[in-house]
């Protein structure tokens, strides 16, 4: 069996980490370049870095950001934020990154993850889901909506037919941020994890309300997630990441540890 994975998340805005709660309100909470190696150093088996407006402005990622961190850290590192082809891709990737996120422009345009793929490899190719639940319908039967442009803009699309539709073009991952529980602390979107990993093949890291060790255990267990993203845990000093895996460990999941 294949050890769960702890993501790190850093949310950047204007060249600083910041955190939200359901993707408003967000404060400033520290440098991305300095977190990300202390996360390193405190045993994340992988960050994330999220450029978090730059699709709402239409601008490219901040790639001087992603250069200074990939140069300080190194465990697998995934960018997104703003990255719209594949020259876009080719950049983040030179500029030191293993993966690639794509979220905004996947949607309105599909091909990017095929074209992707075949450029660079089905495992630099990383799909970022923002859903939100809604009433269920013809449109969208599993009951959970895909949201673009940092969680601003809905589009009627069902989120499980757009998880396995982005395997099949060629996705080697899946990020799944529950926009309803983003920031909350109060546990991960279980319903929806466990709807697409146990639909898909490729790995889903479970994104949103992680609070507690406890929530870990339940979206890595029951959910079926293979790995799970944290941010206010570890950036507001309520947990280490030792701790959450020291916990996880002691509750028979398989977790690296380096201790």
């Amino acid at each position: 069996m294949l050890s769960k994975r702890i993501v790190v998340c850093l949310d950047v805005k204007e060249g600083k980490t910041t955190k939200g709660v359901k993707f408003k309100d967000n404060i400033e909470v520290g440098d991305p370049v300095e977190m990300a190696e202390k996360y390193y150093l405190d045993g994340a088996d992988e960050i994330v870095f999220y450029d978090i407006t730059a699709s709402a402005e239409h601008r490219p990622i901040m790639i001087d950001v992603v250069r200074r961190t990939a140069e300080r850290i190194f465990i697998p590192f995934s960018v997104g934020g703003g990255i719209r082809t594949v020259e876009d891709m080719r950049e983040v990737l030179l500029a030191g990154a293993e993966k690639v996120s794509v979220n905004t422009a996947a949607v309105l345009n599909p091909r990017l993850i095929y074209e992707g793929a075949k450029a660079f490899g089905s495992q630099c190719i990383v799909l970022g889901m923002d859903v939100k639940k809604v009433e269920r319908s013809a449109k969208i039967p599993s009951g959970y909506e895909v949201w673009i442009k940092g969680g601003r803009q809905p589009m009627g699309i069902d989120a499980l037919w757009w998880a396995k539709e982005a395997e099949n073009l060629g996705a080697g991952e899946i990020v799944l941020n529950s926009i309803d529980a983003d920031g909350t602390k109060e546990g991960y979107e279980l319903t929806i994890t466990e709807m697409i990993a146990t639909a898909v093949k490729i790995p889903v890291v479970a994104s949103g309300g992680a609070g507690h060790p406890e929530h870990l255990y339940e979206v890595l267990t029951r959910a079926k997630a293979d790995a799970a993203l944290i941010a206010s845990m570890v950036h507001y000093g309520i947990y280490t990441i030792k701790e959450i895996k020291d916990y996880l460990a002691q509750r028979g999941v398989k977790v690296r540890l380096k201790w």
